[in-house]
């Protein structure tokens, strides 16, 4: 018998999940609760993770379906100690408050920038837009993330 397996973060684990579970379930089940569970209908962009190098929604896909892929939740992108440069970005421009949305943004435009590292204000705005932030008013966030295109060139 085949042992399923994922990759979460670099880290091999067991893909001991359910034909019915949610990525989002398994990957909080799993201890990585950064990432956030918000609408379940795959509106919201909480749930964004990273499934080998494209931003995903979570709450959308099954568990199962991450059998042999890698997955990159927000815990995965900070260094192990401090900040990545697009978290402090979003630091230094106040580009959070109550800070459910930021998992999936910092996510979502992690794997906007690692393919599009000169994306302009249109095209970040554009990606973005799948995901809600009740707060900031957006414009915290694409100034973190225009400043933050310079480290993924």
């Amino acid at each position: 018998m085949k042992h399923k397996s994922v990759s979460i973060n670099g880290k091999t684990t067991q893909l001991d999940a359910e034909a019915r579970d949610n990525l989002v379930d398994f990957i909080r089940a799993k201890g990585f609760t950064g990432t956030h569970v918000g609408c379940e209908h795959g509106v919201c962009g909480a749930c964004t993770v990273i499934v080998d190098g494209q931003a995903v929604r979570s709450c959308l896909m099954l568990a199962v379906q991450a059998e042999g892929k890698e997955i990159t939740t927000v815990e995965g992108l900070s260094p192990d100690v401090g900040l990545s440069e697009l978290q402090q970005a979003f630091k230094k421009h106040h580009a959070l408050q109550c800070g459910f949305c930021t998992p999936g943004m910092i996510t979502t435009l992690h794997a906007l920038l690692s393919h599009e590292p000169d994306a302009d204000e249109a095209r970040i705005r554009e990606v973005i837009s799948g995901n809600i932030c009740r707060c900031t008013g957006y414009i915290p966030i694409v100034d973190a993330a225009l400043e933050a295109r310079q480290f993924y060139k």
